[in-house]
């Protein structure tokens, strides 16, 4: 298998990132997987770009920081199963079509928007998150410490072993601290 040199890689890498968040941008108003999309093409750019690693940085940690605690305790982690499901089986509804009810009052154009591929996408989507909420149940339930798989905090400076990680403050900011 021949090998592809690092420009033609990088070019390769950072088209596909970019061809995902256009994708992204275009499906973000429809049901399913346009976050998902922004957020993976992002994550391409930012293997080679440091401007887009530098941007997608927060949204990494917010992201760690919110999966584990939607699989703190078991209540949250069934929560979280039973609404990504619900989510995602609700892409059901546009595969089956349903003709507009006589009580919508918005225009016809807003009922179900997008057609089939919408949820086929809604599918595909709740799927995703099933094997996110998987995933972060086993890297983060019974270890709270881990929200920031790097140690680090906020401010790049390594945490000490005591979490403090509550919605009014930002990851890493301790109650004594100055700022």
């Amino acid at each position: 298998m021949p090998v592809t040199p690092a420009p033609v890689r990088r070019v390769l890498v950072s088209g596909a990132g970019w061809l995902l968040v256009a994708l992204g941008v275009v499906l973000f108003p429809l049901p399913g997987p346009g976050l998902l999309l922004l957020g993976a093409g992002a994550a391409l750019l930012a293997r080679h770009d440091p401007w887009a690693a530098a941007r997608l940085e927060p949204w990494r940690r917010l992201a760690l920081r919110e999966a584990a605690r939607g699989v703190a305790t078991w209540p949250r982690t069934l929560t979280t199963v039973a609404v990504t499901t619900a989510l995602g089986l609700s892409g059901l509804l546009w595969l089956w079509a349903p003709p507009q009810p006589a009580w919508w009052v918005l225009p016809a154009w807003t009922w179900l928007p997008g057609g089939a591929w919408a949820g086929v996408g809604q599918l595909v989507s709740g799927v995703v998150a099933l094997g996110l909420t998987v995933q972060a149940h086993r890297r983060f339930h019974g270890a709270p410490e881990a929200p920031d798989a790097t140690g680090a905090g906020a401010s790049g400076a390594p945490q000490d072993a005591s979490p403090d990680w509550s919605p009014d403050r930002s990851p890493g900011r301790r109650s004594g601290a100055a700022g």
